[in-house]
């Protein structure tokens, strides 16, 4: 595997319109110690990684449309070459909106669902009239032409809804849906005992392979759920089957599991470079250091390389490879984000052989 970085995450404000309850960043309208940085320091930071590399570059946030001049930054990162996409949760999309989007060359639009109702979307974000907002976007979306992918997030509180939600993206003419098993972070430490259980991750992560398995239409994905890289080889050879997986043209390919510091990583509003957007460790400012440095030679990037530095469960694991397991979720549940991932039960070949080997003597 060459870890080069082909997608970005940018949080170009912590501000935000909404509150929801797994917001990574804790964002709020009012921001206190996290200003937005400048439209030249926007530049300076996109020369800087144009110069080395041509990831996919990610405007996201807080709510990135919160920012006057988040399309000159759209602009000048796609007249330096590189794929802009935005993310957003669309209850600020306007006409005028949709023209920038356009004009700046925005390749995709990502927003947020997380609910196939009104009710419980809304009660998600905190906000009511969220999923009015989100419906609209997506109108206007179709309407210019502007392809969208949409992400939901998961928690106890919502997973009844998830085959309602799919078919639902599926109606809205999204390119992309992606299924995010919350990492709990920022205001998600506050929904801990939400999480959806050990107990039910395999159960939705077959579900989503026998759906995916058949689905020709819109392309799918788990995110923050590695070990689905395992259950997909699994159940392939189950079947007896060759499971083809289908790519975007501005996704990092879909080969493995966890990617965080590997191929992709997010840069926060004070500069410093991230593994994943819920990997809260900072392997240097990229106003400080440049990124080539950083990508290249930060410690904690280069630890989470060596997949023979993963403990227990994972460092035995014979997927380790194609799946690594999150490591945001065991830095986030257990501080060390070498750790097994939390929520995979799957018990490796050697431990197997040995404990067969130990009822055996």
């Amino acid at each position: 595997m060459e870890f080069e970085p082909k997608w970005i995450a940018w949080e170009t404000t912590r501000r935000c319109n909404l509150s929801c309850v797994h917001c990574r960043s804790s964002s709020e309208l009012e921001i206190q110690g996290h200003p937005d940085f400048t439209l030249d320091q926007a530049k300076t930071i996109i020369d800087d990684i144009a110069s080395y590399a041509s990831p996919v570059l990610v405007l996201s946030g807080g709510e990135p449309l919160l920012r006057p001049d988040i399309f000159d930054i759209a602009r000048y990162g796609t007249d330096q070459g590189l794929r802009m996409c935005l993310a957003t949760n669309g209850t600020l999309v306007t006409e005028e909106i949709c023209h920038q989007i356009k004009e700046a060359q925005i390749k995709m639009v990502s927003l947020s669902l997380d609910g196939a109702n009104a009710a419980t979307h809304d009660n998600f974000r905190n906000q009511p009239g969220a999923f009015a907002g989100t419906m609209r976007a997506i109108e206007l979306f179709n309407r210019h032409q502007i392809p969208f992918l949409v992400n939901s997030s998961f928690t106890v509180r919502n997973k009844d809804e998830i085959p309602q939600i799919f078919q639902l993206v599926k109606e809205l003419g999204a390119v992309a849906w992606y299924m995010f098993m919350i990492v709990p972070t920022g205001r998600g430490e506050d929904v801990v005992d939400e999480l959806i259980p050990e107990s039910l991750y395999n159960e939705i992560l077959e579900w989503h392979y026998r759906v995916e398995k058949e689905e020709t239409k819109i392309l799918m994905r788990p995110t923050c759920a590695p070990h689905y890289y395992r259950i997909v080889r699994q159940k392939a050879k189950e079947d007896g089957e060759r499971f083809t997986r289908r790519n975007l043209n501005f996704s990092t390919g879909g080969s493995k599991g966890c990617l965080a510091g590997q191929l992709i990583c997010l840069i926060d509003v004070d500069g410093e470079v991230l593994p994943c957007s819920y990997f809260p460790k900072s392997a240097g400012n990229i106003n400080q250091v440049p990124f080539k440095k950083i990508w290249e030679e930060s410690e904690l990037f280069l630890q989470l390389r060596d997949f023979s530095s993963y403990k227990d469960n994972c460092g035995r694991c014979e997927y380790v490879n194609v799946c690594g397991g999150c490591r945001a979720r065991a830095y986030a549940m257990t501080g060390d984000y070498l750790a097994q991932e939390p929520f995979c039960s799957y018990q490796p070949a050697t431990r197997r052989h040995l404990s067969q080997t130990s009822q055996h003597s």
